[in-house]
Formats: structure tokens, C-alpha cells, sequence
């Protein structure tokens, strides 16, 4: 996509970062110098590659360069503290990282562990010579003098340097785009701990074209998209990163949610595509000053992640006068399966249809279809769906039934073909955009000393989707307040994981045989909520 891009519209803005701007044909420069420096590192087909950053320029660089050296992208969320850092570098492989400058002592405390040979380092300043607005804390020129110092065996390297010294010769890699790996995304699981995610390049590239099919009055060269997405996830990594590549689009890049930022951009840069999440919309929605921003270049948003509130999508149609519609995704089908029409028939409350190529159905334990109304498993079969998980067969063999993925996610389908989905198999949590497994903290949790037992749950949050609280019975004698515990959490896991709610109890409900009953304590949250709004 990159190459044909840049060979058809070598001077159009790839790329927009706090005001500077690459054009196609100097991102494609950049990621060969990026691919040349790295097969001189020593990777090859196959090798790992992490990339651990916000959405930067280095972000969609970095990705392009490592596909060229037919490297196998790791995509590492920077809010990953060093326990999960380090379960990812130990679980993927990877022999080299990308990271911020900010990360790099995380990084470098965690590379011994693992199987890390090469770190490269670079800054949100490398691409801004006086930046006007830190979004995030800038390492001054003197740090770098110190990264130089600290080139341990000259595997440590910096961005600007390595696009100093490489060239844009690059060595030529055969794949077979069916059976060859792009990516390993992250995913947790029910054993709780995350999984790799096996996605060829077929899959991506599939995706990427569903996409652009799905939003059929996309103009080539001419569209301006928001950025906001992280690319370290697959949502964001597909429908917008690649889609933008494919389409000759420019990215506006915003590294961080900042409401303002958001506004500014779309007013200044005048973005025509705007995926998000519904926290993103709800966020914009309910800025005080909304209504100063000109916001009527917005034609059209797919909205994933999390179910999307009705009030929340007509609000924000009403406020900008483009499309908003609800979409369904998981990792596993890189990710996008079903969305709703943007410019035809649609159902509030739907995740829709599902997309070209894919089939969709409803099914039993036995994997037979059931009847349209009846509530079943969600199963999707396309050329998006993954080739397995990363050296886990077993799991592997549980989710892929005959090229069907099984989902989790349970719901129905209506007469006309519409999806529907009404609550979720696993117990996973999902929290302003963010998927979040309960078991990982509960193992953590349960590493306290004073913590006896806990069992965490995703309740009900109007601004978040959910929200996560954990359920603590503590061990006895033991006394610790919830200020504690919670700091303890922080420690351990990235701060969308760290549970807003502590609730100490005597006991928990459990089943016959002692399995604690996660289910009853969300019903029994969504009852005390309905009492709540019954009174009010």
C-alpha cells in the first residue's frame, strides 16, 4: 500500500504532528531507511519487531520499515508497565524494540529477561524542531547524550541517527502473504494471561480492503482522518493507519486524548473521517465549549470498542451533520467483522452487517445454527480471521471450528440479517475503549499479603462503558486500606487495569464446588443501579 501510495501520490501530506507534515513519498523513504538498518542489525524474515509507542510519526514508520524486512510486528501498548512489558518481549520473542524515550528505562530494566538484542530510541521531538505543545514530557538534548553513553555493546541506537546512516537499499523478502505473519496482537484470554494473535498479511490486507469498501464514498488522495485511535491496537492499526496508507489519506496524529486537541484538529485540519470509540465521542459531547468548534467536516465515523449509546450517536450526528454508526471487531479477525450502513438502512442498537467476505452466524454448543431471534455464540468465517494463537495450539483449537472463530460474545440475529450482541461469554471488561481481563488482577490482587481472596468485575459506568471493581476479602488480622491496596495495583498493572472500586467483603458468593460467582456480583451492581435510578 505504502509503495503504490507513494509512487501515485509522492507529494500529498501522508502525515500531519502537531504541525509538521510528511508526505507519502518521504514516509516510504524513511521506512526503507528503517528496513536497510535493520536487516544491517541482523533481522530477518520471521524476527520479532516491537514497536512501542503512541501515534507518532516513528509509530506508522517503524511498521512499514519492519513489514519491508518481513519481520513479524509486535504491537506494545506504552502504558504497559515492566511486569507486562516483560511477559510480551519473553512470550513474542522479540529481538528488537522500538520505544519512546521516556520508556527507555522501563525498557532496558526488562531487557535482560528476554530475548531483546537491539533497542532503538526516539523522541516526539525528533519530528518537531521547537515543539509548542508537550503532550507529553520531552528528554532534552543532554539525555541523549546519555542514551549515546549507555550504548551497551552498541545495541542501544537513536531514531535520528539510525535515518542518518542507513539508505534506502532494501533487501528483497519473498512472502507468501497467506501464510507469512504481519503481526502478533496482544489479546488476553481466559487463562489470563495475553495471547499473540496470529495475523498474515493477507488477513491485514483484507481487512484494510473491507474497509474501504465499507466506506464506498471514500475519494482517494482527498480524505483527512483523524489519528486518535492508538495504532498498538488492531482497530486503529487497520482503520486507520493501513485504510489512511491504502487510500492516500492524511493522518492527523494525536498521541494522547486531550478533548481540546481533538476539537482544534478537526476545526484546523478539517478531518473528513473520525473512527473512535464511544468515550471519544462522549468526551467531545460533553465539552463545555463545544460550540465554538467547527466541526462540519465530519462526514463519517465507525464507532468499535464498545456498544455505542443511542443518545450518544444522534448527539454527536446532530452536533457535526456526519454519519456515526456502531461496528463489532475482535483481535482475532484483524479486527473488524460487522458494521452498520453508514449511508443506507441501520439499526440503533445493531453492531449491523456483516462485511464483504465475511459470513456470520449464530450458533449452539454443538456449533449448529439456530433459528434468527434465538440467542447463541457469534461465529465469523473471512479472509480476516487469524491463522491461530502464537505457540498455543490448544487455544487455537478451542476458537477456530472448521475456519469459523468462535467470538465469545453471545447475541442473536434479526429476520434482515442484523446482528445483535447481548453480553459477552468471557468476563472480559471493557473500559473507555480499553479490554481488560479481570484475571490479571485478580493475580495480582492476590499477590498481597493481607488479600485472602478477589474477584474483579466490569460494572456499569455512563462514561466509561464500564468500569472495574474489585471484590476483597481479607485475610485474618489483616488490616489495609483501599488507598493501599491501590497502590499496590499501580505498581503492577498500566493504569487502565487498575480497579476504580475496592469493595472489602466478609465473603464472596461462590458456586457448590467453591468457584466464585463473578456474574452474581455484576447482576447484583446493575440491580442497586436500577434502584438508584428508579428513586431518582
Amino acid at each position: 500500500f505504502l509503495q503504490e501510495t507513494a509512487k501515485q501520490y509522492p507529494n500529498l501530506k501522508a502525515l500531519h504532528f502537531m504541525g509538521k507534515e510528511l508526505t507519502f513519498q518521504e514516509v516510504y523513504l524513511q521506512a526503507k531507511k528503517v528496513a536497510n538498518y535493520f536487516q544491517k542489525l541482523g533481522i530477518q524474515k520471521g524476527d520479532r519487531v516491537a514497536i512501542m509507542l503512541p501515534n507518532t510519526p516513528q509509530a506508522v514508520i517503524a511498521y512499514y520499515g519492519a513489514l519491508m524486512t518481513g519481520a513479524i510486528v509486535v504491537q506494545t501498548n506504552p502504558l504497559y508497565t515492566e511486569r507486562e512489558l516483560e511477559y510480551q518481549m519473553k512470550d513474542s520473542g522479540s529481538k528488537l524494540i522500538v520505544c519512546l524515550d521516556i520508556l527507555y528505562k522501563r525498557v532496558m530494566n526488562v531487557k535482560p529477561q528476554t530475548d531483546l538484542e537491539h533497542v532503538v530510541v526516539t523522541g516526539i521531538k525528533d519530528y518537531l524542531p521547537f515543539p509548542k505543545n508537550l503532550l507529553y514530557p520531552i528528554v532534552q538534548k543532554k539525555e541523549y547524550g546519555k542514551f549515546e553513553k549507555a550504548q551497551h555493546g552498541g545495541n542501544v541506537h537513536l531514531w535520528v541517527n539510525m535515518l542518518k546512516e542507513s539508505n534506502d537499499h532494501v533487501k528483497e523478502v519473498e512472502v507468501d502473504p497467506k501464510e507469512d505473519l504481519a503481526l502478533l496482537q496482544y489479546t488476553g484470554g481466559t487463562t489470563g494471561f495475553p495471547k499473540g494473535v496470529m495475523l498474515t498479511h493477507y488477513n491485514l490486507v483484507a481487512n484494510t480492503q473491507m474497509s474501504e469498501a465499507w466506506m464506498y464514498k471514500i475519494e482517494k488522495g482527498k480524505e483527512i482522518t483523524l489519528g486518535i485511535l492508538p495504532f498498538f491496537h488492531v482497530y486503529g492499526m487497520t482503520a486507520v493507519m493501513n485504510l489512511c496508507i491504502m487510500t492516500a489519506s492524511k493522518i492527523v496524529l494525536i498521541p494522547k486524548f486531550d478533548v481540546d486537541e481533538v476539537l482544534k484538529a478537526i476545526q484546523n485540519q478539517k478531518t473528513t473521517l473520525f473512527p473512535g470509540a464511544p468515550t471519544i465521542y462522549v468526551g467531545l459531547l460533553n465539552h463545555p465549549r463545544i460550540k465554538e468548534y467547527d466541526l462540519s467536516s465530519i462526514e463519517a465515523c465507525i464507532s468499535g470498542s464498545a456498544p455505542l449509546p443511542v443518545e450518544v450517536q444522534e448527539q454527536f450526528e446532530k452536533v457535526t451533520g456526519g454519519k456515526l454508526v456502531e461496528g463489532y471487531g475482535l483481535s482475532e479477525s484483524s479486527p473488524v467483522t460487522h458494521a452498520n450502513l453508514l449511508w443506507d438502512k441501520r439499526v440503533n442498537g445493531s453492531i449491523g452487517l456483516p462485511w464483504p467476505d465475511t459470513d456470520a452466524k449464530i450458533v449452539n454448543e454443538e456449533m449448529e445454527e439456530v433459528a434468527p431471534g434465538e440467542i447463541g455464540e457469534l461465529a465469523v468465517k473471512g479472509p480476516q480471521v487469524m491463522k491461530g494463537y502464537w505457540n498455543r495450539p490448544e487455544e487455537t483449537e478451542k476458537v477456530l471450528k472448521d475456519g469459523w472463530l468462535l467470538t465469545g460474545d453471545m447475541g442473536y440475529m434479526d429476520e434482515e440479517g442484523f446482528f445483535y450482541i447481548v453480553d459477552r461469554k468471557k468476563d472480559m471488561i471493557i473500559a473507555g475503549g480499553y479490554n481488560i481481563y479481570p484475571r490479571e488482577i485478580e493475580e495480582v490482587l492476590y499477590e498481597h499479603e493481607a488479600v485472602q481472596e478477589a474477584v474483579v468485575a466490569g460494572i456499569p459506568d455512563p462514561y466509561r462503558g464500564e468500569t472495574v471493581k474489585a471484590y476483597v476479602v481479607l485475610k485474618e488480622g489483616s488490616n489495609i486500606t483501599e488507598e493501599e491496596l491501590n497502590e499496590f495495583c499501580r505498581k503492577n498493572l498500566a493504569a487502565y487495569k487498575v480497579p476504580r472500586i475496592y469493595e472489602f467483603r466478609d465473603e464472596l458468593p461462590k458456586t457448590a464446588v467453591g468457584k466464585i460467582l463473578r456474574r452474581k456480583l455484576v447482576d447484583e451492581e446493575k440491580e442497586k443501579l436500577q434502584k438508584e435510578q428508579s428513586v431518582q
